[in-house]
């Protein structure tokens, strides 16, 4: 007997509930044969009515795997017969709820040592997984068993045995519970030692072939280039800048980046950064930006440089939205059983689109036929740069100058051939977490760049985000949707948006920008403040969400996840804004919760990157320069300043308004007199310079801590 609450969905009724969700992974579950619940109490109590567990599906619009199953499993008709049956549904998009993926994926993982997307937890009604998984084809294939027979499995030992999956709730309750405990040992790290055994672990895993840490599926760890990059000016370590460039390079090479229209994808199959899975994410590649950008500074590297390039050219010609922001992600695929077709060429599509002089050229200098083919059509490439331009053109009878412009000529056409390809879909959800990445992203790139059209960008999605989604008791709301913001208390949501506004503040001298970034980490920690002076993911008092299923257990963002945590993210918004606006309290209570995080990553490696690099950075001075003057002797020690690289560097044209704070004798100066640059290192102001020339060099060697 059907229950009568669930009629509609024995007889594969489409999931109406969805039909007008703000995201765009649920409204495309509409469609199918499941009467999907979003997720919420209604679905729980349900389940409780019903005593049936509840099948929570977690995926993401970008999310080639979510496609395919979507696509096939959850469009199989014995498989919403068995759901509407023995199950009460719920669909999830992890953008939207990250505070939901967050508990569910350490369950599954900590249940079968598994994780990603698509996350399939089988839960009981009060919310607590007892099976799960990732994907599931309808029937068995691919070396997993088929999602018919595990619905009639979990279901029977939910009728039979429901022993067994309360056993199974409370063992993992009990992994969790073993390691907050094992990670709780404030012995294991101190906070001025971290940064040598995160070193340590990242040297045991650097890639020596191919640069970046690990081998496949590769994914980008930009957190680990910062940190690599403030270990070697630090330290005066050799070995780590040479690894922060090489993986800088290798990933800018490589298949990963999209060589045609900008941007990364979210990472390598294989060790060689040849072949990505397709999807591109905003987290991604506002993380990469802000690399890049420091990578460009630093290294001065043309190549570097014309990756900052590209990302914000993916960025303004993909994400922007007219009205200011910068949507989530842009899909792996364009059709149903696609697999980056609209990324990827064969050659027979390369000879029709280009002379027989760009294709011979673009075919070396691609390595097309070589390591980028894909693996399900061999006939179908990967662009990736297999030699550089010069030895591409070899015996080709072109060279220098005139190789460049028969790249470029090709490049030119195949963008204008992929332009009239249907693109995969973009979605333009304007989440505060990932719009604070990119104006962290563009206000470091727009500096190095001196691109005031970029700045300008960053600046008119600050301005958006502050005039609708910010509420000065409340904080920022993770999501800014047509009918306004929703989502509120969420820390990462503050933590990211502060970081990109301080960033901001300091690259346009807008004091309103950090004054708002102090306002929010006020308000951090006063709302967010958990066991052990560590930050937890939710506001008690300011989430506005539903708290059923785990969500009434705390959770702390603690590991890179690989992009910064949230509680690192807060520790370096507060130094960077303390060597901004010439704070001591920031400082302090970056200490604090530093001193906090370390004993509970300190087994991490390279996921307490964040960690590592917000400790090094706590003891490095601020560098603060003041140009002043005028003229083009003053505009060449601007331009000079903005290419220099220091890991906690301010630049000012003149002296800065309140509450941007200096050295007393730079704010003694003045735009009046000749062109100098004024620079410090903490309260240590050195002689003035007048050689741009210089300047470089002494960011580099001046100023280090005495920190080992």
């Amino acid at each position: 007997m059907v229950a009568s609450e669930d009629r509609e969905a024995a007889g594969g009724v489409r999931a109406t509930r969805l039909a007008g969700a703000a995201s765009a992974y649920l409204r495309g579950a509409a469609e199918q044969p499941i009467d999907w619940h979003p997720w919420g109490p209604e679905a729980f109590e349900l389940a409780k009515r019903l005593n049936r567990p509840v099948l929570l599906d977690i995926g993401a619009v970008w999310c080639h795997w979510c496609h395919v199953m979507d696509e096939g499993t959850y469009s199989d008709p014995e498989v919403a017969r068995l759901l509407a049956m023995h199950f009460v549904p719920v669909k999830v998009d992890r953008d939207e709820h990250p505070e939901v993926d967050r508990r569910y994926q350490r369950q599954v993982s900590a249940l079968t040592g598994e994780g990603g997307w698509p996350l399939t937890g089988f839960l009981t009604p009060s919310g607590d997984v007892f099976l799960g998984g990732t994907y599931f084809p309808p029937t068995d294939g691919m070396g997993r068993p088929g999602f018919r027979r595990v619905l009639k499995e979990v279901a029977r030992i939910w009728r039979e045995e429901p022993e067994k999956a309360l056993g199974n709730t409370r063992a993992i309750q009990e992994v969790l519970g073993r390691v907050e405990e094992h990670a709780a040992d404030p012995s294991r790290s101190s906070l001025e030692a971290f940064g040598t055994t995160v070193g340590e672990q990242l040297q045991q895993i650097y890639d020596p072939v191919n640069g970046g840490f690990g081998f496949s599926p590769k994914f980008p760890h930009p957190t680990a280039v910062s940190f690599l990059l403030l270990r070697a000016y630090v330290h005066d370590d050799a070995t780590a800048l040479a690894r922060a460039r090489e993986t800088l390079l290798r990933m800018a090479d490589g298949g990963m980046y999209d060589h045609l229209g900008g941007g990364f994808h979210r990472y390598s199959v294989d060790e060689g950064w040849h072949v990505p899975h397709f999807e591109k994410m905003g987290a991604d590649n506002g993380a990469l930006l802000a690399a890049y950008a420091d990578g460009a500074r630093r290294f001065g590297d043309a190549r570097l440089i014309e990756t900052v390039r590209g990302i914000l050219g993916w960025l303004e010609t993909t994400l922007v939205d007219p009205k200011g922001g910068f949507g989530a992600s842009q899909d792996a695929d364009n059709a149903p059983g696609d697999d980056g077709g609209y990324f990827t060429w064969s050659r027979a599509e390369m000879k029709a689109a280009l002379s027989a002089d760009e294709l011979r050229l673009l075919t070396r200098f691609f390595g097309v036929g070589s390591d980028g083919r894909m693996p399900h059509d061999p006939e179908r490439n990967v662009l990736f740069r297999l030699f550089p331009l010069s030895e591409a053109a070899e015996g080709l009878g072109v060279e220098g100058a005139q190789a460049q412009a028969l790249l470029d000529r090709g490049l030119a056409k195949l963008r204008a051939v992929r332009a009239g390809r249907t693109a995969p879909f973009v979605d333009r959800a304007l989440y505060a977490d990932l719009n604070g990445g990119f104006l962290r992203g563009i206000a470091l790139a727009g500096s190095v760049l001196g691109d005031p059209r970029a700045l300008a960008l960053a600046r008119a999605a600050a301005d958006r985000f502050l005039a609708e989604a910010y509420r000065p008791d409340q904080g920022v709301a993770h999501l800014l949707g047509p009918n306004g913001p929703t989502g509120f208390g969420h820390l990462e949501d503050q933590a990211m948006f502060a970081l990109g506004l301080t960033e901001l503040a300091g690259a346009t001298a807008h004091p309103e920008y950090a004054r708002t970034a102090s306002h929010l980490l006020d308000l951090v920690h006063a709302e967010y403040a958990g066991d052990g002076g560590l930050l937890q993911d939710l506001s008690p008092r300011l989430y506005d969400g539903p708290k059923v299923g785990s969500l009434e257990r705390p959770s702390y963002p603690l590991e890179d996840n690989p992009h910064l945590s949230a509680n690192a993210a807060v520790a370096i918004a507060e130094i960077r804004l303390a060597g901004l606006i010439g704070a001591d309290e920031p400082r302090r209570r970056a200490r604090a919760l530093l001193e906090s995080i370390v004993p509970r990553v300190h087994g991490a490696g390279l996921f307490a990157a964040g960690t590592a690099w917000a400790a090094g950075l706590l003891d490095t001075p601020a560098a603060r320069i003041v140009i002043e003057g005028s003229g083009p002797e003053a505009d060449a020690l601007h331009q000079a300043s903005r290419g220099a690289w220091h890991p906690n560097l301010w630049v000012f044209r003149g002296t800065p308004p309140t509450p941007f704070s200096l050295p007393e004798e730079l704010a003694a100066g003045g735009a009046r007199g000749p062109a100098r640059a004024l620079v410090c290192f903490g309260d240590r102001c050195l002689a003035p310079v007048t050689d741009p020339s210089a300047l470089a060099p002494l960011l580099r060697t001046s100023g280090r801590s005495a920190t080992p």
